[in-house]
């Protein structure tokens, strides 16, 4: 394994590469075109906010699996691209969430008590003290845009400075906003209460200009406002006009829509705090940032850990050797699915995945990832975990699970049905010795078979004479059958025959096993 750190990081987070076996090259201040020339060889790549994650570097970044982030932004990641890709892409939301936290808290200090200006003018050799009359905070109502990781320690300081704390976030439960001593508001209700506005929420379609013109006129006269989150959650040049009247009593900002932000309309007024995005610009977060993608990208790479992930469902180091067979499992009924169904049948219309006994038990995300993306291969070259829900999401097939707490014949039980135009088709298996995956039922019918990477999978119906003529027919191909395995709904019905070969069936084969009596249909698998 090779991962390419191309922002600087601590020293000690490439020696846990190296400690862990993965070999890691430091090669900061690339340009676009140098890192797109190297990127081919790496399997993981490491970024601050400097290196461009791009469509164009995705491209070419053919062994790629995982881009971490030392940092809780992910603005220079195309994550969408990366989805697409199959590339895992993480980010540390937990590192620097102190640090910015205590950032925010600064900036409304220093805005409340004029700190900066009050700095220059001593400097200065003036002694305004006149000036520069400040407000207090205590009593005073926070109203934070977003209450997440870091909104949340927002809070918990803002409580210690006897402030009341409002809070907006769509995803903030009434449970959450109660064990945090803060109370849940729509938008429009803090934006008319709140005496200082701090925003601690990523930059989305949704959250672009959350304080757009016509939200900070709907603001209380004399309001205060902080972002050290993301440019672009403010509508800048409105902000400008509503500092210059009066109505906005000042701003501290961290974060501008253009970084690095050169020139701005802003930096000429004296009720403007400014700095260059130093949120989590403290010794202590750099180290801890570093540390942790290091030991998020390594467990990834070596044991299929996923934790912090942007695209994909997490999975905790610890729980990684559990779920894997469980996982190879999903990812074998859905690629069983996905090889049976035929474009004859229509479009793909829905996917229901079951789980009982034991798999009922655990993480499900991870393993509907897995069954989507053995389902979406045989459709579409380069499924996998990360990009098959959306594959699927975009192909309009409805996902569903379902977890059945019921007494069941396996200790552990998944079935996975496909439904199509013209028919549903389910598969269900089991894990034997608790590792080895193994098929327990297809279409309803009992077959007990464990996969193998070559199969022949046959629907015939259930007369004398199949058995003999489909044995004689591989046997004269010369192709040897390495397991037979049978099961019929009823005596005389349809029945299934699914074998396990050493090779490959060539097609002529499988056309003359299509043309023998009683056979119905015949599909060569490969897993």
């Amino acid at each position: 394994m090779k991962v390419l750190i191309s922002d600087k990081l601590s020293p000690a987070a490439v020696e846990i590469f190296r400690a862990r076996g993965i070999e890691a090259d430091v090669r900061s201040g690339l340009t676009p075109a140098d890192l797109r020339g190297m990127i081919g060889d790496y399997d993981g790549l490491a970024v601050r906010s400097a290196t461009k994650v791009t469509r164009e570097l995705l491209d070419v970044a053919t062994n790629l699996k995982v881009v971490g982030r030392a940092g809780i932004g992910v603005d220079n990641v195309d994550v969408k691209s990366a989805t697409a890709r199959g590339v895992v892409v993480m980010n540390t939301p937990f590192g620097n969430a102190i640090t910015t936290a205590e950032h925010a808290i600064a900036m409304m200090f220093a805005l409340a008590r004029q700190i900066p200006e009050a700095s220059t003018s001593t400097k200065a050799g003036k002694w305004e003290k006149n000036r520069f009359l400040g407000t207090e905070l205590f009593g005073k109502t926070l109203g934070l845009i977003g209450c997440g990781n870091i909104g949340s320690i927002v809070a918990d300081r803002a409580q210690g400075l006897k402030m009341r704390v409002v809070a907006y976030d769509p995803y903030l439960t009434a449970q959450r906003a109660l064990d945090l001593g803060v109370e849940k508001a729509e938008l429009d209700e803090l934006l008319t209460r709140a005496d200082v506005i701090t925003l601690h929420t990523p930059l989305t379609d949704t959250t672009r200009d959350i304080l757009s013109r016509e939200a900070i006129g709907r603001t209380k006269r004399g309001v205060r406002i902080i972002n050290c989150a993301r440019g672009g959650l403010i509508d800048e040049t409105a902000l400008y006009d509503a500092l210059r009247s009066g109505h906005v009593a000042g701003a501290a900002l961290d974060v501008f829509e253009t970084e690095p932000a050169a020139e701005s309309p802003l930096f000429a007024l004296e009720n403007v705090v400014c700095t260059p995005h130093l949120g989590a610009a403290t010794a202590e977060a750099q180290e801890n940032v570093a540390l942790q993608i290091a030991e998020q990208m390594s467990d990834f790479l070596l044991t299929g850990a996923v934790a912090n992930a942007i695209n994909m469902p997490s999975v905790s180091a610890e729980d990684a050797p559990r779920l894997k067979p469980y996982m190879e499992l999903c990812r074998l009924l859905g690629s069983f699915a996905g090889q049976l169904t035929s474009a004859r049948e229509g479009v793909v219309r829905s996917v229901a995945i079951e789980y009982e006994g034991q798999a009922a038990e655990l993480n499900h995300r991870p393993l509907t990832a897995a069954a989507l993306a053995g389902l979406m291969t045989p459709m579409m070259a380069g499924a996998n975990m990360v990009n098959a829900p959306v594959l699927a999401r975009e192909r309009g097939i409805d996902v569903a699970e379902t977890v059945h707490d019921r007494p069941s014949e396996y200790l552990t039980l998944v079935r996975v049905t496909v439904t199509t135009d013209q028919q549903s088709r389910s598969v269900a298996g089991t894990l034997f010795a608790g590792s080895r995956p193994r098929m327990v039922e297809i279409k309803g019918i009992r077959v007990e078979a464990d996969f193998a990477r070559y199969m022949l999978y046959v629907t015939n119906q259930d007369k004398p004479g199949f058995i003999g003529r489909f044995g004689a027919t591989l046997a004269g191909a010369g192709i040897n059958i390495a397991t037979f395995h049978l099961g019929r709904a009823e005596r005389g019905g349809d029945a299934i025959c699914l074998v396990s070969l050493d090779e490959p069936v060539p097609e002529e084969v499988l056309e003359m096993v299509r043309t023998l009596p009683l056979v119905v249909q015949a599909t060569a698998l490969a897993f």
